[in-house]
Formats: C-alpha cells, sequence, structure tokens
C-alpha cells in the first residue's frame, strides 16, 4: 500500500489556494455590503432580512430566521433596528393574536426597489446553485475548519451586521499596577 502523506510542499500550497480563496469570499461579500450601505444606508444583514420578508409577509421572528439560514437572536436584532427605523412593523397576526409578525411598511417596500443584492441573498442563491455533493463537502470543510479554529459553537449571525451597526470593540481590563 502506497502512503497516503502529503508532502510539506503540496500541503502550503493548498493552505495558500484555501487562504486566497476565503479572502476572496470575504471581499466580495464585503463589497455588497458595502454597497447597500453607499446606496441605501442600510447594513447588508438589514437589507437581507427585508429581502426575506419581502417574500414571506406576516413572518414572524424564528421563520424569519430559517429563510435566512441563521439564528433567531441575530434575526431579533437586525429585525429591532429595521422597526426603529421605519422599515418594518411588528404587529400581532390576524390568525392569533397571542403570535406577532413583521411586515413592510409602506418605506420598507421602497427602499427595496432600489435596492441591489444583499451578500446574504447572493452568497445563499451560488449555494444553492451548486451541486448537492459540493453544497455537502463545503458544509463538511467549513465545519471542520470552525472546528480546528475553536468557533463550531458560535451561533451563526447575519453577515457583517455588528461592523455595519458600528458595534464596539470588547473593552480592554485594565491592569493594576
Amino acid at each position: 500500500m502506497g502512503s497516503h502523506t502529503i508532502s510539506p510542499a503540496l500541503s502550503a500550497l493548498e493552505v495558500h489556494a484555501a487562504l486566497d480563496d476565503v479572502r476572496r469570499l470575504v471581499q466580495v461579500l464585503r463589497r455588497s455590503a458595502g454597497a447597500a450601505q453607499r446606496q441605501l444606508g442600510i447594513s447588508g444583514a438589514q437589507l437581507f432580512v427585508l429581502q426575506r420578508l419581502a417574500e414571506h409577509p406576516g413572518a414572524s421572528v424564528g421563520e424569519l430566521a430559517e429563510h435566512t439560514a441563521t439564528h433567531q437572536s441575530s434575526v431579533s436584532v437586525v429585525a429591532r433596528r429595521l422597526i426603529e427605523r421605519g422599515l418594518v412593523q411588528r404587529a400581532p397576526s390576524p390568525e392569533d393574536r397571542r403570535r406577532v409578525v413583521l411586515r413592510l411598511t409602506p418605506r420598507g417596500h421602497a427602499l427595496l426597489r432600489r435596492a441591489p443584492a444583499s451578500p446574504g441573498e447572493s452568497l445563499q442563491a451560488a449555494l444553492a446553485r451548486l451541486p448537492s455533493p459540493t453544497r455537502r463537502g463545503l458544509a463538511h470543510g467549513l465545519r471542520a475548519l470552525l472546528e480546528e479554529l475553536g468557533a463550531s459553537h458560535l451561533p451563526p449571525a447575519l453577515l457583517f451586521e455588528d461592523e455595519a451597526a458600528g458595534a464596539t470593540p470588547p473593552r480592554k481590563k485594565k491592569v493594576r499596577p
């Protein structure tokens, strides 16, 4: 039987190629998010939630999390920001008054009419176009990478929402002399 070891030179080339591809992916997603911010004054994540809400009017936060393939807490924060901006309204469901649903306001509809594709929308569509075996392999590889980085436990947040919202970095602890 032959050896399955990879030469150090080949391994370094594979790492370099993978890093380049990750950089390209982040670059294209940042450009898309920047376009939304410049053109509309909202983050790419906020645009993505608006787009999914337009496709699923009257969705709850939980349903919107499913439609964006994101953690419910992330969608809740973005929805609150959209409500504060007057782009989305929260209302009791006509079918079940105990259930709260979200709907675009006229301002939200007007904004979407002039909106570019959001980073989340572009990425979700591109992933859907990949052949199933490729998608599975990509998901497996990304999961393994996240485990190596110690980040597999993090809830999936909407792309670049923290950056666009002006999130502040964690405060440094003061060192006492």
